[in-house]
C-alpha cells in the first residue's frame, strides 16, 4: 500500500459533530445502538471485576496460593486478546451478528464450566473458553459501533466504554455479594446471563449485519494459521513467564516457556515480513500511529487490571472485612466510569486523540501509585477510581481513533489487532503484580506496574498528530508501506 495521506494540516482527532462531511440519514442511531450493545457486554465485563473479589475465597476453597489465582483473571484476558484478531478476520466472511452469536455461546459455555470446575485447572480451562468468547463478542460489538458515521460512532463507542468500565468496576460489588450469599462458583458463572441478553440485540440485527470495512476479497478471506499460532504462543509465553514465580513453575519448564516465546517472536517477525496479507498484515501495523495507539491502550489496561486484581484484597486487609465490604467500597470507583465516558466526547472536540490519551495515561499512573503508597481503604478507592477513569476514557478514545489510522478496507482486521494489544495489556497487569508480589512487597510490585502506563504517557506525548492521518480508501491493498 502506498504511503499517501490526506491533504491538509489538521491534526488527527476523534470524529466530532463539527465535521463537514454529512452523516447518512439511514444510519442507525448511535445512542440507541450503543445502549443495546452496552447492555450486551455487561456480563462479560462483570466477569473481569467480580472474580477479583472472590479470589481469596477461591484460593482457600481449592487449596492453592493466592498468587496462583491470578490465572483466573489472566487466562480470561489472554484468550480474549487472542480471539480478537481471529474474530476480526472472521468478519471478512461473517456478519458482526454471526460473530456475536458465536462469541456469546462460547462465553456462556466456558463460564458454566468455570463455575462447576472441581480444581483450579478446570476453572482456568473454563475461563480460557469464556475469554475467547468474550474477545469475539467485543470485536463484533465494536465492528458494529465503529461502522457508524461521524458523531454517531463516538456516541455508541462512548456508551459501550462507559458500560464496560462500570460493569468491570461494579463487578466487585456484585462479586462480593454473590460470593457472600451464593459462593464463588456462582460468581464465575455470571457471564451465562449473556445468553438471554442476546435476545435484546435482535431488534438491532439489521445494524449488526452491516460491516464497515468492505473487506471481502482476495487472500484476506483466508485465515493465516501459522501467523495466529506464533502470536498465540508469544502472548501465552509472556503471561506465563510473568507468573512463573507465583505459581511455582519449575525452572526447566520456565526455560522451555521462555524459549518458546523467543522462537514465537522470531516467527512472528518472519511471518509479517514474508506474508504481508497474513494474520498480522504488515500494512496495518505499519500504518502511522497504529502500533503507538495499541501500546498506549495496552499500558493503560495493564495499570487498571493490575489494580483491580489487588485492590479488593488490600481493602479486606485494611478493614478486616470480607468480599462484600470490599465490593461496596469500590462502587464509587466504578461510578467514575460513567463520568469519564461522558467527558470523553467533550474533550475530543477540543484536543487531539493523542493529547486526551496522554491525560488518561497520566491519570492511570497516579492511580496506581496512590494504591501502592497508601494503605487506608479511602486512598485505595481513590486510586482505583483514577485507573477506572483512565480505562474507560482510553477505551472510548483509542477504539474510535484506530479505524482512522488505516485504510477503510482494513478496519475490521485493525480493530481486532488493536483490541488484542489492549486485552493483552489487561492480562499482563495482574500477571505482573502476582509474579512480582512473590518476590517483593505488594507496594513495590504496584510501583513497578506504574511504569507501564508511564510508558504509555511518554508515547502519547511524543506522537506527532499532524503525521497521523488515515490512508486514502482507494490505496492499493496488499503491498507493504
Amino acid at each position: 500500500m502506498s504511503q499517501r495521506t490526506r491533504q491538509g494540516t489538521t491534526p488527527q482527532t476523534i470524529p466530532s459533530g463539527g465535521a463537514p462531511a454529512p452523516e447518512r440519514t439511514d444510519a442507525p442511531d448511535g445512542r440507541r445502538l450503543g445502549l443495546t450493545l452496552g447492555m450486551l457486554v455487561l456480563p462479560m465485563y462483570v466477569a473481569l471485576g467480580a472474580p477479583s473479589v472472590a479470589l481469596p475465597a477461591i484460593g482457600r476453597a481449592l487449596a492453592v496460593p493466592f498468587g496462583a489465582t491470578a490465572w483466573i483473571l489472566a487466562a480470561w484476558s489472554l484468550t480474549s486478546a487472542l480471539a480478537m484478531p481471529v474474530a476480526g478476520r472472521l468478519l471478512v466472511r461473517w456478519s458482526p451478528f454471526q460473530v456475536l452469536v458465536a462469541g456469546v455461546v462460547a462465553l456462556a459455555a466456558g463460564s458454566a464450566l468455570a463455575g462447576a470446575g472441581p480444581t483450579l485447572s478446570v476453572v482456568i480451562v473454563g475461563r480460557l473458553i469464556g475469554g475467547a468468547g468474550a474477545g469475539a463478542t467485543v470485536i463484533a460489538v465494536f465492528a458494529a459501533a465503529t461502522a457508524l458515521p461521524g458523531r454517531q460512532r463516538i456516541r455508541a463507542v462512548g456508551i459501550i466504554a462507559a458500560a464496560s468500565a462500570t460493569a468491570s468496576g461494579c463487578g466487585t460489588l456484585l462479586g462480593g455479594a454473590v460470593t457472600a450469599w451464593l459462593g464463588w462458583r456462582a460468581v464465575l458463572a455470571i457471564p451465562v446471563l449473556a445468553l438471554p441478553l442476546l435476545l435484546a440485540a435482535l431488534p438491532s440485527r439489521r445494524a449488526l449485519t452491516r460491516s464497515g470495512s468492505g473487506e471481502r476479497n482476495g487472500s484476506t478471506g483466508r485465515l493465516d494459521i501459522v501467523g495466529a499460532a506464533v502470536l498465540s504462543v508469544l502472548a501465552g509465553s509472556l503471561i506465563t513467564l510473568l507468573q512463573a514465580h507465583s505459581v511455582g513453575l519449575p525452572a526447566p519448564v520456565t526455560l522451555v516457556v521462555a524459549a518458546a516465546g523467543a522462537l514465537a517472536a522470531v516467527g512472528l517477525w518472519w511471518r509479517v515480513r514474508s506474508t504481508p496479507d497474513g494474520f498480522v498484515p504488515r500494512r496495518v501495523i505499519a500504518s502511522c500511529g497504529f502500533l503507538a495507539a495499541g501500546l498506549i491502550g495496552g499500558t493503560v489496561f495493564a495499570g487498571y487490571y493490575g489494580v483491580l486484581f489487588r485492590a479488593p484484597s488490600l481493602i479486606e486487609q485494611a478493614t478486616g472485612g470480607g468480599p462484600l465490604e470490599a465490593g461496596v467500597l469500590l462502587v464509587p470507583a466504578a461510578a467514575c466510569s460513567v463520568l469519564a465516558g461522558r467527558l470523553v466526547g467533550t474533550l475530543t472536540d477540543r484536543f487531539t486523540g493523542w493529547q486526551v490519551s496522554a491525560g488518561l495515561a497520566a491519570l492511570t499512573v497516579v492511580g496506581v501509585l496512590v494504591v501502592a503508597i497508601f494503605t487506608g481503604p479511602i486512598p485505595i478507592v481513590v486510586g482505583t477510581a483514577l485507573t477506572v477513569c483512565g480505562f474507560a476514557g482510553a477505551q472510548a478514545v483509542l477504539v474510535s481513533l484506530a479505524p482512522d489510522l488505516v485504510a477503510a478496507d482494513d478496519r475490521d482486521t485493525a480493530q481486532g489487532l488493536f483490541n488484542f494489544m489492549n486485552a493483552l495489556g489487561g492480562g499482563i497487569g495482574p500477571a505482573a503484580v502476582a509474579g512480582l508480589s512473590g518476590i517483593v512487597p505488594v507496594p513495590v510490585a504496584l510501583a513497578v506496574l506504574a511504569a507501564l502506563p508511564l510508558a504509555g504517557l511518554v508515547l502519547s506525548l511524543t506522537r506527532r498528530p499532524t503525521a497521523d492521518r488515515r490512508p486514502e480508501p482507494d490505496a492499493t491493498r496488499g503491498s507493504p508501506r
